[in-house]
């Protein structure tokens, strides 16, 4: 079994969706926190700073910070660019890529291999944050989600993206993924806390043993990164 993208197993990741000339000084501002696990990097800091910049300035601050990128959404183009993909995650130097595979198993295939392939880890997400996405008033199928799990897993994925406002469907899809996976045998990741209306509290419940909360707005916009980080950290309490 490949190691783990975060060996804890509850960390608060920031999500830092900052204009690129404001990354340093939040990565300065948040610091050294206990129960930060790293950073969330993506398009505009990404392609704004440059992504292998990006990383080196975590790294300076802390060695053992993760960077994960994610370009909003990724694995959505044909399953032929997974390895130009791929290839810009490794020259980057980050730690793990984001797949929203919406297009198909084909490009979800591809992409996952390619990137395992090139020695990055995956994490895999579906259902998003918003509401609206599926069923009769969105435009991707009911169903659709499980199948890009479904697929994720038979390809060796352990890491996954659920929405953290909507507790309900971490519930469902910890269900699932006990079942193919066994429990405590995979992480779960989840944005959509805290300015979009989930709670930590209720998500890292839902979630289980093995949860990261990806937090953006309730660090940068506070007037104190580092004490708003924090008090994120307090609130994932331990699974018993």
């Amino acid at each position: 079994m490949a190691a783990r993208i975060i060996e804890a197993d509850r960390s608060i990741i920031v999500a830092a969706d900052v204009e690129p000339q404001n990354f340093e000084r939040l990565v300065h501002a948040v610091g050294h926190v206990e129960g930060l696990s790293g950073y969330k990097i993506g398009f505009e800091v990404g392609l704004g700073l440059g992504l292998r910049e990006a990383t080196d300035i975590v790294r300076s601050y802390g060695p053992e910070l993760r960077v994960i990128y994610d370009h909003q959404k990724a694995a959505t183009d044909t399953p032929y660019t997974g390895k130009d993909f791929a290839r810009t995650m490794l020259r980057g130097a980050v730690d793990a890529a984001i797949l929203f595979p919406f297009t198909g198993p084909d490009v979800e295939e591809r992409w996952i291999q390619e990137h395992q392939d090139a020695g990055i880890r995956v994490i895999v997400g579906a259902e998003m944050t918003h509401p609206n996405i599926a069923g009769e008033k969105g435009y991707i199928k009911d169903g659709a989600f499980p199948r890009m799990f479904a697929l994720a897993v038979e390809l060796g994925v352990t890491d996954f993206v659920v929405p953290g406002n909507k507790p309900d469907m971490i519930r469902t899809y910890r269900e699932f993924f006990d079942g193919e996976l066994g429990e405590g045998s995979y992480d779960l990741y989840s944005p959509g806390l805290e300015a979009q209306g989930g709670s930590i509290k209720e998500a890292s419940n839902a979630a289980g043993k093995r949860w990261h909360g990806i937090v953006g707005r309730a660090v940068y916009e506070s007037n104190d990164p580092q004490f708003a980080t924090q008090e994120l950290v307090g609130q994932l309490g331990n699974w018993a």
